[in-house]
Protein backbone atom coordinates (compact mmCIF):
# COMPACT_ATOMS: atom_id res chain seq x y z
CA UNK A 1 0.00 0.00 0.00
CA UNK A 2 0.91 3.54 -0.95
CA UNK A 3 2.02 5.63 1.93
CA UNK A 4 -0.98 8.35 2.24
CA UNK A 5 0.04 11.87 0.92
CA UNK A 6 -1.82 15.05 0.54
CA UNK A 7 -2.20 16.14 -2.51
CA UNK A 8 -0.65 18.49 -5.15
CA UNK A 9 -2.42 21.91 -6.08
CA UNK A 10 -3.27 20.13 -9.98
CA UNK A 11 -4.38 17.15 -8.57
CA UNK A 12 -6.97 18.99 -5.45
CA UNK A 13 -8.06 21.28 -8.60
CA UNK A 14 -8.56 18.80 -10.20
CA UNK A 15 -10.65 16.61 -7.72
CA UNK A 16 -12.71 19.67 -7.06
CA UNK A 17 -13.43 20.32 -10.41
CA UNK A 18 -14.88 16.61 -11.08
CA UNK A 19 -16.76 17.10 -7.60
CA UNK A 20 -18.42 20.23 -8.84
CA UNK A 21 -19.22 19.14 -12.41
CA UNK A 22 -19.54 16.10 -12.20
CA UNK A 23 -19.83 13.87 -15.88
CA UNK A 24 -23.73 13.55 -16.51
CA UNK A 25 -24.63 9.91 -15.28
CA UNK A 26 -21.57 9.39 -13.41
CA UNK A 27 -21.65 8.53 -9.67
CA UNK A 28 -20.73 11.93 -8.60
CA UNK A 29 -23.61 13.10 -9.97
CA UNK A 30 -26.04 10.28 -8.40
CA UNK A 31 -24.54 10.82 -4.96
CA UNK A 32 -25.49 14.76 -4.81
CA UNK A 33 -29.06 14.38 -6.69
CA UNK A 34 -29.22 11.54 -3.71
CA UNK A 35 -28.38 14.75 -1.28
CA UNK A 36 -24.88 14.30 -0.25
CA UNK A 37 -22.92 17.47 0.27
CA UNK A 38 -19.81 17.32 -2.14
CA UNK A 39 -18.92 20.42 -0.25
CA UNK A 40 -17.92 18.76 3.02
CA UNK A 41 -16.12 16.36 0.81
CA UNK A 42 -14.16 19.11 -0.67
CA UNK A 43 -13.27 20.51 2.42
CA UNK A 44 -11.84 17.44 3.78
CA UNK A 45 -9.75 16.46 0.64
CA UNK A 46 -8.41 19.83 0.85
CA UNK A 47 -6.84 18.18 4.83
CA UNK A 48 -3.83 16.33 4.76
CA UNK A 49 -4.48 12.91 5.61
CA UNK A 50 -2.35 13.63 9.21
CA UNK A 51 -5.03 16.65 9.47
CA UNK A 52 -8.22 14.49 8.69
CA UNK A 53 -6.76 11.82 11.37
CA UNK A 54 -6.79 14.82 14.05
CA UNK A 55 -10.19 15.55 14.07
CA UNK A 56 -11.41 12.17 13.13
CA UNK A 57 -10.03 11.71 16.95
CA UNK A 58 -10.66 14.72 18.36
CA UNK A 59 -14.50 13.77 16.87
CA UNK A 60 -14.16 10.18 18.65
CA UNK A 61 -13.45 11.85 21.87
CA UNK A 62 -15.77 14.10 22.13
CA UNK A 63 -18.38 11.58 20.98
CA UNK A 64 -16.92 9.11 24.04
CA UNK A 65 -17.23 12.19 25.91
CA UNK A 66 -21.11 12.66 25.50
CA UNK A 67 -21.87 8.88 25.69
CA UNK A 68 -20.62 8.83 28.94
CA UNK A 69 -22.41 11.91 30.36
CA UNK A 70 -25.61 10.40 28.64
CA UNK A 71 -25.05 7.53 30.51
CA UNK A 72 -24.30 8.59 34.19
CA UNK A 73 -27.04 9.21 36.09
CA UNK A 74 -28.93 12.61 36.56
CA UNK A 75 -29.29 13.67 40.14
CA UNK A 76 -32.64 15.07 40.72
CA UNK A 77 -33.50 17.77 43.18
Amino acid sequence: MDALRQLTASELARVIERLRHPKPGGKVEAAKEFGVDVTLLIEQIKLSPAERARRMHALAQTWSRCAVQRASPRHEF
